[in-house]
């Protein structure tokens, strides 16, 4: 009798990076029928992931799909394709499958009932095991070999392994003591690939300069409620907080996209504050002409506008002396008071990256048109968006859709 066919040995993809994409990549494969090895060169899986956790772990958003893809600007239409396969929707019925659940907040944003990230980790990284996923830590990625073996240092030496195929999620270049330190970019020029350089996104931005007195006594200092314009456009509002050389916080990073852009472009960008989004110019106006006796004007800003602390520092600051006495004058800067700023805060300081392996260098699986078997997910990708969910929910899903086009690429082998 003819003896049956072995079966084909699964094809081992290796996976380099443990965050968000790396993990959802691995998981596809393994689902997949694939062999999986991830490694990570941190002591432990997902760090910046735990540590966007801390206050609350904002995992997406529900705002309707249009306006979510909106989100990430100029690549709406490349991440808009990656969403189309897993959206905001999607990834909340995975982590319900994690048993974890979850809710939506006032502002929209969504998150684990528990507002934890651990949780979540550790019961996916539970499922990852179960699926036979070999976690690796403490292992960093070197390159390529002259044969073509990943190189990997590990505790115990340098390991080469020789991959069907290749998932790259290593981050972007922000928050490097946690593993997102852009050392992969150099790895991949030296082969050809083109990446575009990282730079800040959701970062704080210097001015030119504070007084020594300002800067003193106000820095750390949240300025809320409070409306930002840059542009003329629609004013956005929520808080900031200064800082000893300029601003950072909520308000700012989600303007830090077109602000950043300003800066390159002009050599600075000035955004305008409104210092009582609530109320209109007229009212401002009415409340300062009303008559103050002997009180000073900065009680008469505190007890008529509650204009006091740091509003009324930076009132001080950003506008010229001549301008509190004349109420019209002191009207307009309250409600459009411009702030230059002429730089943004080191890229290791912000939340995100933007920069990275452009879309034009990838297929429509995201494979490395110059590294065949290459694929590339996440962070490192050159796109970016504010924080709110949007950050994670794209990095979900080009992790998943890495996993799914190095699937189709075996397979077609």
């Amino acid at each position: 009798m003819p003896s049956s066919p072995l079966p084909a040995p699964p094809r081992v993809v290796v996976v380099i990076g443990g965050g968000p994409a790396g993990l959802m990549a691995a998981e596809v494969l393994a689902a997949g029928g694939a062999q999986v090895e991830l490694f990570d060169a941190m002591p432990s899986l997902g760090r910046k992931f735990l540590l966007a956790g801390v206050g609350g772990m904002n995992i997406t958003h529900a705002e309707p799909k249009p306006a979510f893809i909106r989100r990430y600007r100029n690549r709406a239409e490349e991440i808009g394709r990656l969403l189309d396969g897993f959206d905001a929707d999607a990834l909340r019925a995975w982590i319900h499958g994690l048993g974890i659940d979850t809710f939506v907040g006032s502002s929209g944003r969504v998150f684990p009932s528990d507002m934890k990230a651990a949780p979540l980790l550790r019961a996916w990284l539970r499922r990852l095991r179960e699926a036979g996923v070999q976690l690796h830590t403490r292992s960093r990625w070197l390159g390529w070999s002259e044969s073509g073996a990943l190189r990997i240092a590990t505790p115990g030496g340098e390991r080469q392994l020789k991959a069907d195929a290749t998932v790259l999620a290593l981050g972007g270049g922000s928050w490097a003591r946690l593993g997102s330190d852009g050392a992969w970019v150099p790895l991949l020029e030296q082969r050809g690939v083109t990446v575009t350089p990282l730079q800040p996104s959701n970062c704080g931005f210097e001015v030119a300069g504070w007084s020594t007195f300002f800067a003193g006594k106000f820095a750390g200092a949240p300025v809320k409620p409070v409306a930002i314009s840059l542009d003329g456009e629609t004013p956005r509002q929520g808080e900031f907080v200064v800082t000893e050389k300029g601003v950072e916080g909520s308000l700012i990073y989600a303007l830090s996209a077109p602000i950043r852009e300003r800066i390159e472009r002009d050599g600075r960008a000035v955004i305008q504050l409104d210092l009582l989004p609530h109320r209109s110019r007229a009212q401002v106006v009415a409340a300062l002409s009303k008559p103050r006796g002997s009180r000073s004007l900065a009680k008469h800003l505190a007890s008529q506008l509650g204009i006091d602390g740091v509003r009324a520092g930076l009132l001080r600051e950003l506008t010229a002396a001549d301008t509190f006495q004349d109420m019209d004058k002191l009207a307009t800067a309250i409600k459009a008071l411009p702030l230059e700023l002429v730089r943004t805060r080191p890229l290791d300081e912000a939340i995100s990256s933007a920069g990275g392996v452009p879309f034009e260098t990838l297929d429509a699986q995201l494979m490395l048109r110059q590294l065949p078997g290459v694929f590339c997910a996440g962070e490192m990708l050159d796109w970016e968006a504010p924080t709110g969910g949007y950050l994670l929910t794209a990095c979900f899903a080009s992790g998943r859709a890495a996993g799914l086009g190095a699937l189709r690429w075996l397979e077609q082998r």
